[in-house]
């Protein structure tokens, strides 16, 4: 079997990853080629890179998050109230595994929602699938399920994601079907997802934007 033949089995067996890498080893000079049992560990590994880059592309993608944010152009300041100690602690992977939440409010144009995009694509980058829905659209698709009866097929896509960041929570008020759809999100959420809201409210403004005589759920960090 010649080395064409392998390149070609190898990519309708969509091994790309290993194509790939069987191909750069093709064109090195046979002196730098590795030996067989190498060989074989260096196509293995390429075909688990390509795989998991094709999965966090796929999921950065599904995600639909609002701005590619990225962790280190955050700008962490004592004014803004983000340390980098924070920053470090907000984007570990327990937090999620914890189905731990996050709550960021402040004026508009402070990076609110870069800062939740980044944590999302964080959340992709460790292999978790993440949702983005901008308030104003989630209220649309709550009023949109509620009319064609899909409401509950719905609810559970929003369930599939272990992350979910809902933007620009507040700047319009509740009807009280979102009211029930967000109640039962952050019910399904508690020990089994985590929820990352933007906010302009201050934070003793809930009980009144809410409107319900029960206390908003407490988001915790």
């Amino acid at each position: 079997m010649n080395n064409q033949s392998t390149l070609e089995q190898l990519s309708d067996l969509r091994l790309f990853g290993m194509a790939k890498c069987y191909q750069a080893m093709l064109n090195l000079p046979s002196h730098e080629q590795e030996d067989a049992y190498t060989l074989v560990g260096m196509l293995c590994q390429a075909e688990i890179e390509q795989r998991n880059f094709k999965r966090t592309e796929r999921l950065l993608k599904n995600s639909k998050l609002r701005y590619n944010a990225l962790l280190e152009e955050v700008i962490c300041k004592s004014e803004r109230g983000l340390s980098k100690e924070m920053l470090i602690t907000l984007s570990d992977e327990n937090l999620i595994s914890r189905s731990q939440n996050v709550l960021i409010h402040g004026a508009t144009g402070c990076g609110k929602s870069y800062l939740a995009c980044a944590l999302g694509r964080n959340a992709c980058l460790l292999g978790y699938k993440v949702l983005y829905l901008a308030m104003n659209k989630f209220l649309e698709a709550i009023a949109q399920a509620k009319l064609d009866g899909t409401y509950l097929k719905w609810m559970r896509s929003i369930a599939a994601h272990p992350v979910i960041v809902l933007d620009d929570f507040g700047l319009k008020p509740l009807s009280h079907d979102a009211k029930i759809a967000l109640l039962d999100i952050l019910e399904d959420r508690y020990g089994n997802g985590s929820i990352i809201i933007t906010s302009q409210l201050p934070l003793n403004k809930y009980y009144e934007f809410i409107n319900e005589p029960y206390p908003p759920y407490e988001l915790h960090i």
